[in-house]
């Protein structure tokens, strides 16, 4: 392979280095880098606020997941991988605070150099750090990673690793990444990325490993046994280099994580009730109050416990793909979202406690303010103004149903605006355009997929009534996993977690060149310029008003642009545990989110 550092991994002296980059405003090597602003931590915390630095160690945890796998390398896109391995089983640079809403501290590295404009950032790796056999890591393990997952790993490193102009041994332990452009965020994705073992790889191909060969990282906890399909254990590592620095505190608490996989969510649920996992997170209220009553619960042997949280709702619901023709036009998927009888299907399923994603960004300070578009965000929004489809710059609002079965204001109106768009019914009670062509669509549903395909079926009766041809198919994990990362489906459940500090991730979620890249998280298939320009607005700003406002404005393309019908969301988690599981009573910004279980819980039994 063609390598962008191939002639400076011998050791370079820091003199030679410098002779032969720009002249560039330098700045003193830190312990911590945020996003704005300054680390929240000083250089000599102790802890990270919600680690609970005295938890005991050992004991275990056992998970349950809805599907199967066949590859323990996450970082490639072939195969279906236990998603947790990648945050279980790899480090990075630089590690995470999920109480902030992007700042991230040293871990294989011991600092971050930036300049101001952020044009290049530099690690300096701790002579401590070491793999989980034991070995150094080195400069060479760290380019030869970047470069790897930037060229064959997985779509979403690759964006990253192309804006990097130059990657660089600097001396022993230093690694320098000069950008092809300033970059606020790029630093905290580099001081993210997971770094592996280079001896491991030679004469293997990294993009087809599937489970014959484990990656060897630098975690706390490595893969002790697997069975491919039905359960991994990870068993933490005594000999963990990093069980000592601050950072890790409090973290990495268990003895042993063990992952099981189940057909569905119903055999999931009835192995908890049986003891055979140790914890539950329930995302459904109705049976948070009605299926938690049995023996261990009444008896006190497992606990109920709710966990609130201040981050986006992010966007959940029936994502339609715009790569298909049916879905071009604005108003047929307003149509489909008139049609989706929210209130009915929200009380049916979950009591109705939940409360409805009213934009990607709701719950929090970044969501779109109702109304017409004020200030900076309609100033952002100026070039676009011809473009941008209704409701974008004068206030879009959800459609609210009587919450009967019928929903027959909703359903007029999903008629008028499906004949606007060129649809009639025909005497037959079938929907076609002006050439005859019915309209024809399928949701497409990963099997066990909990409440999803009763969401489905009642959804399909609706669209149904105005006249489409609608199947409601469910698929097994594989299969679902291979179509859409293929884009391959008309309509699918979709969920886009979102953070408190957006970035770079967002090209891959809604990015026009997104949109036609195999594997991207682009479902919808969206390629508009307004929104390619506010993420860029909101990567470049320097300034906290001008990101939130670039955020606000982002927000209000993506809801009016009616992508997604949306579903509801929870301001809290809901997980039933075993009682000896517990977890710190401070909580992160973030709350149950990745990096809060099994990081921060320990076993007290």
């Amino acid at each position: 392979m063609q390598t962008r550092y191939g002639p400076v991994l011998a050791a370079l002296s820091v003199v030679a280095l410098c002779s032969a980059l720009p002249v560039t405003a330098q700045a003193d090597p830190v312990h911590g880098i945020a996003m704005y602003g300054a680390p929240a931590l000083p250089p000599d915390f102790a802890h990270l606020p919600h680690a609970n630095p005295d938890a005991p160690k050992g004991g275990r945890i056992v998970q349950g997941e809805v599907g199967s796998f066949d590859s323990l390398n996450p970082h490639i896109l072939k195969g279906n991988t236990p998603w947790q391995l990648q945050y279980l089983a790899y480090e990075g640079l630089m590690g995470r605070s999920w109480d902030e809403p992007f700042t991230l501290y040293g871990l294989l590295a011991e600092s971050i150099e930036v300049d101001e404009a952020r044009s290049f950032v530099e690690f300096t790796l701790r002579p401590e750090a070491r793999f989980s056999d034991g070995s150094p890591v080195t400069v060479e393990d760290v380019l030869w990673s970047f470069e790897t997952l930037g060229t064959v790993g997985h779509p979403r490193y690759h964006g990253t690793w192309n804006r990097v102009a130059r990657a660089e041994a600097v001396g022993e332990r230093g690694i320098r990444f000069t950008f092809t452009e300033a970059d606020r965020e790029l630093p905290l994705i580099l001081g993210l990325r997971p770094v592996l073992k280079k001896a491991q790889w030679d004469g293997v191909d990294f993009a087809e490993s599937g489970t014959s060969v484990i990656p060897i990282g630098t975690a706390p906890y490595v893969i002790d046994r697997f069975e491919t399909g039905r359960s991994v254990v990870l068993s933490r590592n005594p000999d963990y280099w990093g069980r000592d620095l601050p950072f890790m505190r409090g973290q990495a608490n268990l003895d042993e994580i063990r992952m099981e996989f189940f057909g569905d969510a119903t055999a999931m649920f009835e192995a908890f009730t049986a003891g055979l996992l140790t914890t539950m997170r329930e995302p459904s209220a109705n049976a948070w109050n009605t299926r938690y009553d049995f023996p261990a619960l009444r008896e006190g042997e497992v606990v109920k416990s709710e966990i609130p949280h201040r981050r986006p709702s992010g966007i959940t619901g029936f994502v339609m793909n715009q790569r298909n023709p049916l879905f071009a036009d604005w108003r047929v998927r307003e149509a489909m979202i008139h049609a989706f009888n929210f209130e009915y299907i929200a009380q049916v399923i979950n009591d109705g406690q939940d409360p409805r994603i009213s934009s990607y960004f709701s719950n929090s300070e970044l969501a779109m303010r109702a109304g017409p578009a004020e200030g900076r965000v309609a100033a952002f929004l100026a070039p676009f103004a011809d473009s941008l489809a209704p409701g974008t710059l004068d206030g879009y609002t959800l459609p609210v149903s009587d919450g009967s079965v019928a929903n027959r204001r909703n359903m007029r109106a999903a008629t008028a605006l499906l004949e606007e768009a060129g649809w009639q019914v025909d005497a037959s009670g079938i929907l076609r355009n002006a050439a005859g062509a019915p309209f024809e669509l399928t949701i497409l549903i990963r099997q066990g997929a909990a409440d999803i395909p009763a969401i489905a079926d009642i959804y399909s009766e609706s669209l149904s009534r105005l006249g489409m041809q609608v199947t409601v198919a469910q698929i097994d994990s594989a299969q679902y996993t291979e179509r859409t990362n293929a884009f391959d489906f008309d309509v699918t459940h979709y969920t886009r977690g979102l953070s408190l500090s957006p970035g770079a991730e967002q090209r891959l979620y809604w990015g026009s060149q997104a949109a036609d890249t195999p594997g991207s998280r682009n479902w919808m298939g969206v390629q508009n310029p307004a929104i390619d320009a506010l993420i860029e607005r909101l990567l470049t700003s320097t300034e906290r008003a001008d990101f939130v406002a670039a955020t606000r404005a982002l927000d209000r393309v993506l809801t009016a642009g009616r992508h997604v019908v949306p579903f509801w969301f929870t301001d809290r988690a809901r997980i039933a545990h075993d009682a000896a599981l517990k977890y710190p009573d401070t909580l992160p910004a973030y709350g149950d989110w990745i990096g809060f279980q099994p990081d921060l819980w320990w076993y007290d039994g």
